[in-house]
Formats: C-alpha cells, structure tokens, sequence
C-alpha cells in the first residue's frame, strides 16, 4: 500500500457540492479490524445526512462518507481471524468508504456471494443489515403477514421486497410513478401504491390493515400509519424524511395493542453489527449464492464525481442503488 489515497471529503455542511476530492492517510488496521482496497462505495441516504451536517459521525469513525463498500483485504490487525490477505469482501462501515481504502472491524465483513460483481456486492451491507434487523428482528415479519413499504423503490424498499417475499410475507409499497410500481411489482410486491393517487391508509384498512409497516418518511405519514395497521400491529421507523415531530393519539397503542419501534445502525455497537452479520450469513448469504434475490442497480459515478451522485440521489428519480466507482 501506499502511504496516501484518494477519497472525498466533505469540505463544510451543505449541499452536494461541498464533495471534494483529496488526498488522505491511507488508514492503519487497529485490533480486530481489516484494511479493505475499495472497489465501489455504496452511496445511502445516511451520507447525504451527514453531509448536510445532521448526521455526526460517531466519535471514533472516519470523518469521510460512506458505510458500505466492496473489494479486497489488505491488511489485517491483531487478533484477526477467519479472513486473510487478498480475500474479497463486502462489508459495513463506520465511515470512510469514499476513499481507495478503509478501516472496518472483520466481524463486519461478509464474503462476495458466488456469481456476484463487486459494484452489486458494494449494494449489500447498508441496506441488508439494516432491513434484516428492522423488520425480521425487530419487526418480527412473519410467512403471511401483510407487510407495508414506504419508499419500494429505494435501495431498502426493493431489499425489502425481495426479503419480505422469499420469506412468505405479502408485500405492499408506496411509490412515486408508474415506473417505480412496474419495478417494484416485478420484484415481488403485490400491490403498488402511487402515493398521488391512491390512499395507502384505504388500501391497507381494505386488506384488513397492515401486521408491519417499515417508514422512513416519518412526519404526517405517523399517524396514517397508525390507521394503517391492524390490531396487534407494528410499526418500524428508519428515518424521518419529512421530520420526526408529530402529534399523536396514543391511546390506539393501547386499545390495538400496537407497536412503534425502530433504529438507526450506524451507532450501534461492533457487537451488535457483528451479531447481525452472523445472522444475515446464515440466513440471507445462501438466497444470494444462489441467485434467488440480488441488489437492485441505479446508477454508478466515478469517485471524484461523489456530489454528482448525491445530486441524483436527492432528485428521488433512483430505482435501487447507487454506486461509486473507485477501485480500477
């Protein structure tokens, strides 16, 4: 390795063109952790975040973006186990995946799964370890439950989707066009909502309500979603798209017997990370290597065109994921 790399940096709070590219310390592998030589980057709402300066690293991460990323081990600490130099992986980050390389904890690596480039492998980690946990762990979805989307076609709505439907659960999502619909019909949901057309509250009321909802749009979209549910319901929040303040009658929680939860990953402790890491290897790698369900691809940008990515992906025009291009 050479002792500096390319990555991009946020140079102030602001909009996507506070991207720049530069020049940084190719990082050094602390105990328990692997140096990975980035191929592609992952590019998530969560970076936008912090680009706009809501979204504080934790004290310890990288100040860079990027939480996922896919490509080559270089470099392994001490105490080490189970991978070894030249391996290539996938893996989640605490920060820093828009550079040639970074620091992870290897319990956090996953391997490629088999026929799968490194630009889709890059799509993984962010949202499979956020999905798995937040609607089968925390959610609890189960085989015939009626399962609510918001958002199907980002890159955790058609996760989401495809999960929820090699799990046996019936899928519903709301989207933005016709287009959006056709892809996300095509992955398995069963009923496409287009939220300017039809009221998802009615919709899923009709169906006898939904059993799990999993919302990023937060705002206005809370208590319809309480209407939402049906009796025994729950709710998983991931984000707050249109802010997390709302009022609330909370007395349905209890006539219902309903439940609101959710989380964020990125301060969750190496831990916590690792043991949904084992999960998702156990569980999810097998659909993968076996072609069963598979990132959805948007876009790709080179490195240095970072701001230009984020532009399209604020635009919400994206079907699935967009990646970074950044290895050769």
């Amino acid at each position: 390795m050479t002792d500096m790399m390319r990555a991009v940096e946020i140079t102030e709070a602001g909009g996507p063109d506070v991207l720049k590219l530069c020049e940084r310390p190719v990082p050094q592998a602390a105990a328990g952790q692997v140096i990975i030589k980035v191929a592609y980057a992952g590019v998530n709402r969560p970076d936008a975040l912090q680009r706009a300066g809501s979204y504080a690293p934790p004290p310890t991460a990288s100040d860079l973006p990027g939480l996922e990323a896919s490509g080559e081990i270089v470099a392994l600490g001490e105490g080490v186990s189970g991978w070894s130099i030249g391996d290539q992986v996938c893996a989640l980050l605490p920060g820093g995946g828009y550079a040639e390389y970074v620091a992870t904890p290897a319990a956090h690596c996953l391997p490629i799964p088999k026929g799968m480039s490194m630009k889709e492998a890059a799509c993984l980690p962010e949202t499979f370890f956020t999905v798995w946990s937040n609607v089968f762990q925390r959610g609890g979805l189960k085989a015939g439950e009626r399962f609510l989307i918001h958002g199907g076609s980002s890159g955790i709505g058609t996760t989401a989707i495809q999960l929820a439907r090699e799990f046996g659960a019936r899928v519903f999502v709301t989207v933005g066009s016709q287009e959006k619909a056709a892809a996300c019909a095509k992955l398995g949901a069963e009923k496409t909502i287009i939220y300017s057309e039809e009221d998802f509250v009615d919709v899923m009321r009709n169906e006898g309500g939904a059993n799990l909802i999993l919302d990023m749009v937060g705002g206005l979209y809370i208590p319809r979603n309480i209407r939402a549910l049906a009796d025994d319901g729950r709710l998983v929040q991931i984000a707050f798209l249109q802010g997390p303040k709302v009022e609330l009658n909370f007395a349905q929680l209890m006539t219902r017997r309903l439940t609101i939860t959710g989380s964020t990953l990125r301060p969750q402790s190496d831990l916590a990370k690792a043991q949904i890491a084992d999960s998702l290897r156990e569980q999810v790698w097998p659909l993968l290597d076996a072609g069963k369900i598979s990132p959805v691809m948007d876009s790709e940008y080179a490195l240095a065109d970072a701001s230009k990515a984020h532009a399209h992906m604020e635009a919400s025009g994206h079907i699935g994921k967009i990646v970074l291009k950044v290895g050769g």
